[in-house]
């Protein structure tokens, strides 16, 4: 790999860095309604529902399983884009570190 195409790499995942921002910022409040949501299903189903509070407690988890998988789903999501970001930060360094030393063999080459 030479400095022109370390240098392109470099520009290529300082891009994908800044759209994966935008991408976080989206799924983190992708996952903020889906907790409101999962909160609101299931304290409504607790209030309509009847008997003991440990069987209302069950209903209310019943009647919010779909919102709560989807709340899940929104957590996944955050935690992919979350490493994925981490991906390119380290794919980041490694082409940092890779032209530095391209830069140490270049002085070294020329110094001989």
């Amino acid at each position: 790999m030479n400095a022109r195409e370390i240098l392109e790499q470099l520009r290529e995942l300082t891009t994908e860095g800044r759209k994966g921002v935008s991408v976080l910022y989206e799924v983190e409040e992708e996952l903020a309604h889906a907790e409101h949501h999962l909160d609101t299903v299931e304290a409504l189903a607790f209030l309509e529902a009847e008997g003991s509070v440990a069987e209302r407690n069950v209903r209310a988890r019943l009647a919010a399983a779909e919102a709560r998988l989807n709340r899940d789903l929104a957590k996944a999501k955050v935690n992919r884009v979350r490493t994925k970001l981490k991906l390119i930060e380290s794919e980041m360094m490694a082409s940092a570190t890779m032209s530095k030393l391209l830069q140490a063999e270049m002085r070294l080459e020329g110094g001989a």
